[in-house]
């Protein structure tokens, strides 16, 4: 059994997830590996997720009380649109937020009504399923590495409050090139398994300049990354850990249907 690490230290770390589709519920490997990454990660004050599945410019807040949550998938089984999930609102880290991003004469877009999508829920479900951790999301402004590191390093003072910040993504993702009908743990193809070789050597490396380049540093990244959406919330989580020494260590790794699972934690 393991024991959750309920003691909150001074700084959080950072984290890039890849967040797994609605059944992921149904892979008991995986929804093994994200409840004892939770058990062993400092027990957080509040979560702020960007997820893949929420891109709107100017930047937006998401709901700051419990909201039904946001079903963003088509022809799944009814099963998975009965799924609840929740989380307190986090009123109060939103307000952290907004003091943070919002400079002079310019305020935050909010959506009060828009509640947690798949990207962020399916694996808080996992990691925390009491539901007990304020939740809060906001959207994802741009895809450009660069901005984005610069989003995360401007939240990074939230990590010294205790807040989870939790980019949710996937570290390959090509939906055409899934094989559905093959077992889920599956040998992956060839253009999967290199980009991830390349992205753990890489991230072991803090090597950060080929990581802001790797649509031309990294092998296959236009297969394994036809559009960069999911892979994009990783460098928020790189930007919130960088003003610290970065340590980059793996918290999950394989393949599901020959997507890379891997799933790392920055401090």
């Amino acid at each position: 059994m393991t024991v959750r690490n309920t003691e909150t230290t001074s700084r959080m770390p950072s984290v890039f997830l890849s967040h797994g589709a609605p059944m992921l519920a149904d892979d008991a490997t995986w929804t093994g590996e994200l409840a004892e990454w939770a058990d062993n990660l400092p027990e957080p004050t509040s979560v702020l997720v960007v997820s893949a599945h929420w891109e709107a410019a100017p930047l937006m807040i998401g709901a700051t009380e419990t909201v039904p949550l946001l079903y963003d998938f088509y022809g799944f089984a009814e099963r998975y649109y009965q799924v609840r999930y929740e989380a307190p609102g986090a009123p109060d880290l939103a307000e952290s937020v907004g003091r943070l991003l919002a400079g002079p004469g310019q305020t935050l877009h909010q959506d009060p009504t828009r509640g947690l999508d798949h990207g962020a829920y399916v694996p808080l479900i996992e990691m925390y399923p009491d539901a007990g951790v304020p939740v809060l999301q906001i959207s994802m402004p741009t895809l450009d590495p660069a901005e984005l590191f610069d989003l995360g390093r401007r939240l990074a003072p939230l990590r010294d409050e205790g807040v989870l910040i939790l980019g949710g993504g996937f570290s390959t993702h090509n939906l055409q090139e899934m094989n559905f009908g093959a077992p889920a743990q599956s040998p992956p193809p060839s253009w999967s398994s290199e980009f991830d070789d390349w992205l753990d050597q890489t991230l072991a490396a803090s090597d950060l300049d080929a990581l802001m380049d790797f649509q031309t540093k990294a092998p296959a990244a236009g297969i394994a990354h036809p559009r960069t959406e999911h892979f994009a919330p990783l460098f928020v989580a790189l930007g919130a850990a960088a003003e610290s020494s970065l340590e980059v260590e793996t918290a999950i790794d394989g393949f599901w249907y020959g997507l890379s699972k891997r799933s790392v934690q920055m401090a």
